[in-house]
């Protein structure tokens, strides 16, 4: 069963606002599982014009629970398709990746992130 989002939040956006990515990059930088699904797995192997069979077998892991795939990381715990500050799966970047730091964060977040605070916009998607 997966937790409600307003369980895995840490430190909530106030009422009418969000947090807006400023793209720094900085957590693609925590080392840790970063989730993919099924759908997920297709997409981004679309993406990067591969077939799913070799995306899974090169760019992802078993998650440390075992219960699914992750993506890999580089040798420093960084997201292996981030690039500077630039994710090469922005355009289908996985569900949990686009849900930091509104759907999800954890303590002490605010000392790597850069996100601001900004007007809640219902009709703009989180980056």
């Amino acid at each position: 069963m997966v937790p409600e989002t307003s369980s895995l939040l840490f430190d909530p956006p106030p009422p009418g606002q969000r947090y807006e990515c400023q793209r720094c990059g900085n957590c693609c930088r925590w080392p840790g599982d970063v989730e993919v699904s099924s759908e997920e797995i297709g997409a981004i192997a679309a993406h990067l014009e591969i077939p799913e069979a070799l995306f899974v077998e090169q760019f992802t892991r078993l998650r440390v629970t075992r219960r699914g795939l992750s993506l890999i990381e580089k040798p420093n715990g960084e997201c292996f398709f981030l690039d500077g500050i630039d994710c090469r799966l922005q355009e289908v970047k996985p569900a949990q990746c686009r849900g930091f730091p509104n759907a999800w964060n954890f303590e002490g977040w605010r000392g790597s992130c850069e996100a601001i605070l900004v007007p809640a916009d219902p009709t703009v998607a989180d980056s």
